[in-house]
């Protein structure tokens, strides 16, 4: 058997037997031609045998044919987009286990930028986020070990550990000067989908930290906690979305059908019939038309953008913040016959406009930086009330204290979510006055 045959045998059952018949009947010295979407390429495939062969025959060590072809198909994958690879059985489970029962590891939502893990977002309450981790960092070095050369799934692997283990991570974060290092102790990671609380008279607060299956009855169930805390009414509310990676699809659509009454919620296009996928809204409203705020960063990916990007077309929110992530693609698991699986992203999500939030991000309609402030004092200032001789105010109470010494004010803990509640009183009043 010629060297091309023996290679694209098992190449050819490993894609599924397309072009089998006439890649093994073809002779290395016949000009390929070209080729149908459903051929193999053959040119291609000779020089895919070569390569192997001469690795085969002239690398520094014996390398098992498995390791080659797996290697091949990871490299194939990781080609595409930083989000489709090639799950071994090992990684297969363990990506099983992730997403339906605990494991030890930081919190942290990660994808592939340059060779180097980047983190989308940290998720509310595990050591990562409680360590300092923050969106957009880049993580160089796990341990002793650079990231560099190490594949998604490798990278992901070294992270998770046993619940107490401590790891050390070398971080690049943007406008730093060089890199630093945090130690983490790895948790079993629960995450709490949803906390919500009253901000002000009125006026809600509701943080989604990622989307699961139950996250929308979960969502109801806050509301009207928080209806019932303001005489069964709420004249508006803050949803928070800032560093929400994504999560199940079915969440975001969920969430967003609870603020709408009608028109498109999200769609998907793909190359296959059944990657193209509508959602709409029911007519219901938790809120009965209540103004809202959505926070939203760069670290709100995947299916927190699109209820942002919903809500913002049908103008039923107003997005403030800064730019999201650009997460807009939609990942399907294949499972293969040999117990491993391709990650393999299959489709687009568009907003109801038909805009494409892969790589752009949901524009906020309000731009706000991610910055603090810090009080000034205005002791100093002298007020009416100062001057000797000045007159009553005509009533019993005494004049109210500025703040200064009392508890930390809203716009000191947390600049953005402090305008976010102007913004909504701002848009309550305009409402009841119109």
């Amino acid at each position: 058997m010629t060297i091309i045959a023996r290679v694209l045998r098992p190449l050819a059952l490993l894609l599924g037997g397309v072009g089998l018949g006439i890649a093994l009947a073809t002779s290395p010295g016949v000009s390929a031609q070209k080729t149908s979407e459903n051929e193999l390429p053959l040119a291609e495939l000779r020089a895919f045998s070569e390569v192997f062969e001469k690795i085969k025959t002239d690398y520094v060590e014996s390398i098992d044919d498995t390791k080659l072809l797996r290697n091949a198909i990871r490299g194939m994958l990781s080609g595409l987009d930083p989000h489709s690879s090639y799950l071994v059985p090992e990684d297969y489970r363990d990506l099983r286990a992730g997403t339906t029962g605990e494991f030890g590891g930081l919190g942290i939502e990660v994808g592939m930028e340059n060779g180097f893990i980047r983190v989308i977002a940290p998720i509310d309450d595990t050591p990562a986020h409680r360590a300092g981790v923050q969106a957009g960092d880049l993580i160089v070095r796990i341990d002793d070990t650079p990231v560099k050369g190490l594949t998604l799934n490798e990278a992901v692997k070294r992270m998770r550990g046993k619940p107490g283990s401590k790891i050390r991570l070398t971080i690049l974060r943007h406008g730093g000067e060089k890199p630093f290092k945090l130690t983490i102790t790895r948790a079993v990671i629960k995450v709490t989908s949803i906390r919500a609380r009253i901000l002000s008279p009125g006026y809600g607060y509701l943080r989604i930290s990622q989307f699961q299956s139950r996250t929308s009855e979960n969502m109801v169930e806050q509301l009207n906690e928080l209806k019932e805390e303001n005489d069964g009414q709420l004249n508006g509310l803050v949803l928070d979305l800032r560093n929400n990676p994504g999560g199940v699809l079915s969440g975001a659509v969920a969430v967003s059908d609870a603020f709408l009454t009608e028109g498109l919620i999200v769609y998907t296009e793909g190359r296959l019939t059944e990657s193209r996928l509508s959602y709409n809204a029911k007519p219901s409203d938790v809120l009965d038309g209540a103004p809202i705020v959505v926070l939203v960063n760069g670290g709100s990916a995947s299916a927190s953008e699109i209820v942002a990007g919903a809500l913002q077309d049908h103008k039923r929110a107003v997005i403030m913040g800064e730019r999201t992530f650009g997460k807009g693609s939609v990942q399907t698991i294949l499972p293969m016959e040999n117990g491993s699986a391709l990650k393999l992203t299959t489709a687009r999500y568009f907003t109801p406009s038909g805009t494409s939030i892969q790589a752009k991000g949901i524009e906020p309609d309000i731009a706000l930086d991610n910055v603090r402030v810090e009080r000034v004092s205005r002791r100093d200032r002298v007020k009416e009330a100062d001057l000797a001789g000045h007159l009553s105010g005509g009533q019993d109470n005494a004049a109210s204290e500025d703040g200064d010494g009392g508890e930390p004010r809203l716009a000191d803990q947390d600049y953005p979510l402090y305008e976010a509640l102007n913004l909504l009183k701002g848009l309550s009043i305009l409402g009841k006055k119109s």
